[in-house]
């Protein structure tokens, strides 16, 4: 008999709401993870929803980039995005 195991949050990826990856996020913060790690969250949910079309973004660089933001204004501290130069 398989023994059951705890879900992750990924197996709900695209149908969680932002409260909800931002708690994901808060929690691995908690448990000491970096903070590159909590706002993979949010980067995770936002290549899916490219993928789905919920977004003009094409590529998977945009996706990352508008991630990291939505993590960035959830508070997830993350340095500053870098700037062409």
């Amino acid at each position: 008999m398989a023994i059951p195991r705890k879900h992750s949050g990924h197996a709900r990826v695209g149908r969680r709401s932002k409260r909800e990856v931002a708690k994901a996020a808060t929690h691995k913060i908690r448990k000491g993870y970096r903070p590159s790690t909590a706002a993979g969250e949010f980067v995770h949910e936002e290549i899916h929803h490219v993928r789905r079309g919920k977004h003009g973004a094409r590529s998977p660089k945009q996706a990352i980039a508008i991630g990291l933001s939505k993590a960035r204004r959830a508070g997830v501290p993350l340095p500053p995005r870098r700037r062409k130069g």
